[in-house]
C-alpha cells in the first residue's frame, strides 16, 4: 500500500467497495462446514480477482456458535502471500516437448501459481550412471500460494499425470519436476530438501535457472546463480 500511501493515487490502491461486493456474493453464493475453509477460500478468490494483490490477512467471525457458553463469536485468522520459487523441469522419454509444455500449461493454469518466468530448453547429456536418451531440460520461475510441501504434491501429481515411473536412481523419466529454491527457505526433512541439494553441481540446471534469475543468491552458499556456474 506504500505508493498508494505516498502519492494518493486512487489506481495505486485496491478498490475496498469491489472487494466487499466480492467477499458477500462468494459467501452468498457458498457454503462452508468449517470458517477455515470459507478463509482460504476468500483468500483464492482476492488473489484471483486483484492481480496487485500480494498478501492478505482474512478474519471470519461465526456469530453465535454452538458452543454452549456465552461468546459473541469464535473466528478464524489466515495470512496467505506469494511466494518466489523456481522449478527445474526435465524429460527423456517419449515426446520429451510436449511432457515440459504441459507441465508449464498445467502449473500455468493452478489458481495457487503465477509463471513469472521460462527459460528456453536446452538438451543435455544424461546425469548419472544408468545409459539412457539425452534430457530436455528447462527452469521456471513461479510466484505461489503453495507451501513447500504443498508444491512438491501437486508437481508430483503432476509428473504422475505423465506416467512419471521411480524405478531406477537417476534414470529415464517422461517428467521431471524440483524446486529448486523457495523464497529464501532453508530446510532439510525426509520428503523435501530446500535449496535442492545437487542444484549447484548440475550445469543442466544452472544454464536455465541463470537466464531467468542470475543474480538470485543460493541461501546457503550465498552465491549468485551466475557465479556458481
Amino acid at each position: 500500500m506504500r505508493k498508494a500511501g505516498i502519492t494518493d493515487e486512487l489506481s495505486l490502491s485496491i478498490d475496498y467497495a469491489r472487494v466487499c461486493k466480492i467477499i458477500n456474493a462468494y459467501l452468498k453464493e457458498n457454503t462452508f462446514k468449517l470458517i477455515e475453509s470459507a478463509a482460504e477460500n476468500l483468500a483464492l478468490v482476492l488473489f484471483a480477482n486483484f492481480k496487485e494483490l500480494t498478501e492478505v490477512s482474512i478474519t471470519v467471525k461465526k456469530p453465535w456458535a454452538p458452543i454452549g457458553l456465552p461468546m459473541n463469536h469464535v473466528a478464524v485468522s489466515i495470512h496467505r502471500k506469494w511466494h518466489r520459487a523456481y522449478i527445474a523441469l526435465g524429460s527423456n522419454m517419449g515426446d520429451k516437448l510436449a511432457y515440459l509444455e504441459n507441465a508449464v500449461e498445467a502449473i500455468k493454469n493452478d489458481v495457487s501459481c503465477r509463471i513469472i518466468r521460462i527459460s528456453d530448453i536446452i538438451l543435455t547429456e544424461p546425469y548419472g550412471p544408468v545409459e539412457q536418451d539425452e534430457f530436455m531440460n528447462g527452469c521456471i520461475m513461479i510466484d505461489t500460494l503453495y507451501t513447500p510441501e504443498e508444491l512438491l504434491s501437486f508437481l508430483q501429481r503432476l509428473e504422475k499425470a505423465a506416467n512419471r515411473v521411480r524405478e531406477v536412481h537417476w534414470g529415464p523419466r517422461t517428467l521431471d519436476l524440483d524446486i529448486l529454491l523457495y523464497d529464501d527457505l532453508v530446510t532439510d526433512n525426509e520428503e523435501l530438501v530446500i535449496p535442492h541439494p545437487e542444484m549447484h553441481k548440475r550445469e543442466f540446471v544452472l544454464e536455465p535457472l541463470k537466464q531467468i534469475a542470475p543474480n538470485v543468491v543460493h541461501p546457503v552458499l550465498k552465491q549468485r546463480i551466475r557465479d556458481l556456474i
